[in-house]
């Protein structure tokens, strides 16, 4: 049998189920096609002959009904341009109407967007990334392009545990560290773990008994673990309202721990009933910018280590800093009790979708139990094409002229706002994409408001506050300036002073 029409032209699909025979039916079915925009104009249809071969009817009819179609002015035929759908006038919209006398004027779409979680995406290191993804390529095994594990390609943990070490401090086994489609899904994988789904191990054990000594559950041995069932997560005063929603999603309740110039105060953990793991960004607080403080480093380790619970350090923005020594990672201190993340959405872009943990070895079997039970992978090609960023020196190129860009922008938004607004205290910027712009008590939501007059989508550090928690209200601007691209960049700081309040 010959079935060389399977290599004809281009794939249309036609419904000849219309009265009439076959010709008609066919014009018919052509017209509703480009009458309803599924086939848009200048769209060359398939051969005659290949049409034919494709819809098994003899290639006259489907020349006969496109001659047709031609003279009605639905296609249009040219010598060596085959058969298209003509090009047509489109009907003109309908004009806005017009705004009622007295009627307040609303603010326009913002121009730029100063929310904080994304970097400048136009800095992109795309011819860099492409050679990296060549070479990738090309050294692939044939299983790559298969479905994949749960835990991730071997390549891509093999150079991160590598790279982790050296930048970062943390304690890492290949076998240890699982790849995730994002912060997000890491955060979810974690949650759902800890609360012992998905047919895996037993959660954590606990009697409920209490010492009168400590206030609260009695401390448990090293290694001793909780009961399943109910249980919390202590998440810092200031975070992001999704990831306490992913939380609480995979079962557990969250617990706010309240945050202060030194950070979270972890000494609280003690207090904390029934918490199970606690959520903190070390390195740089989200979004108030401070790093933890030393002291509070080790009582929360100290408090993983008596309870047997978990810290999980989000490191979301760790590598970017500016006026000091990078603050390492928690994790090196315990790693039997820390759970490292990091992700390459702040230091490439979000579009990868590639994350990272480092989990320690009494909860790897259990993290990749609930990956492996139908959780969206990450691409291996995209996780191959990390790998060798990574192991060509290209990661660290790319960062340490992502510091320097970014560096010059937060100088360029301090010196502004001094000059111009001395009365607004600049805090939270010795790394990272944002900076917290304090306020005058009062006037977060009316400077939010007229810097949404000025063409600026920005958020004020309530927006960032957790509903449960008990912290004193603090008026501030939460203003992103690693976002915008480098172009629009003193546009963006003009528009925003316009908006800050004015001094007494």
């Amino acid at each position: 049998m010959d079935d060389s029409w399977a290599t004809f032209g281009r794939d249309l699909h036609l419904d000849l189920t219309g009265p009439g025979g076959l010709r008609a039916a066919l014009m018919s079915a052509l017209r509703e096609a480009v009458r309803t925009g599924r086939l848009a104009p200048g769209t060359r249809l398939p051969s005659s002959r290949s049409l034919a071969a494709d819809l098994g009817i003899a290639r006259n009819t489907v020349a006969d009904a496109y001659a047709e179609l031609v003279a009605e002015g639905w296609l249009s035929a040219r010598q060596g341009s085959g058969t298209r759908v003509a090009e047509r006038t489109l009907p003109r919209a309908t004009p806005p109407a017009r705004r009622a006398p007295g009627r307040t004027r609303r603010p326009e779409p913002p121009r730029f967007d100063l929310t904080p979680g994304t970097p400048d995406v136009s800095s992109f290191p795309r011819t860099a990334w492409l050679a990296a993804a060549r070479r990738a390529l090309t050294a692939a095994p044939n299983e790559a392009f298969g479905y994949g594990t749960a835990a991730g390609r071997p390549e891509l943990r093999t150079v991160l545990a590598d790279y982790l070490a050296r930048a970062r401090g943390v304690r890492a086994d290949p076998d240890r560290i699982v790849v995730c489609a994002g912060f997000m899904q890491g955060l979810g994988l974690l949650s759902r773990a800890l609360r012992g789904e998905d047919g895996g191990p037993k959660g954590w054990q606990g009697t409920g008994r209490r010492r009168a000594a400590h206030g609260s559950r009695a401390p448990r041995r090293p290694g001793e673990e909780w009961r399943q069932g109910d249980g919390q997560l202590a998440v810092e005063s200031y975070g992001l309202d999704f990831h306490r929603n992913v939380i609480i999603r995979a079962g557990l309740r969250t617990v706010p721990l309240p945050v202060d110039e030194h950070g979270a105060r972890t000494a609280e953990l003690a207090a904390l009933d029934d918490v199970r793991a606690a959520l903190l960004t070390p390195a740089h607080q989200f979004p108030t910018g401070v790093p933890l403080h030393p002291d509070r480093r080790a009582a929360a380790v100290n408090w993983a280590r008596a309870t047997g619970g978990y810290i999980l350090e989000d490191d979301y923005d760790g590598e970017l800093r500016y006026d000091r020594q990078p603050v390492g990672a928690l994790q090196g201190l315990d790693p039997d009790h820390v759970v490292y993340m990091g992700t390459a959405s702040k230091s490439l872009a979000p579009a990868l979708r590639l994350a990272w943990m480092v989990v320690p070895d009494r909860l790897i079997d259990r993290v990749l139990a609930v990956k492996g039970t139908g959780e969206w992978q990450s691409g291996s090609l995209d996780q191959l094409t990390l790998a060798e960023f990574l192991s060509s020196g290209a990661y660290d190129r790319h960062l340490r002229g992502m510091r320097l860009r970014y560096r010059r922008r937060r100088d360029q938004l301090v010196a502004a706002v001094a000059e111009h607004a001395p009365h607004v205290r600049v805090s939270g910027i010795a790394a990272g994409l944002h900076a917290i712009l304090e306020l005058p008590p009062g006037t977060e939501q009316s400077v939010i408001q007229a810097a949404r007059w000025q063409g600026l989508a920005v958020h004020g550090l309530t927006t960032f506050t957790d509903p449960a928690g008990t912290a004193i209200p603090r008026d501030a601007l939460v203003v992103a300036y690693g976002r915008p691209p480098d172009h629009s960049f003193a546009n963006v700081l003009d528009a925003l002073l316009r908006a800050l309040p004015p001094g007494e």
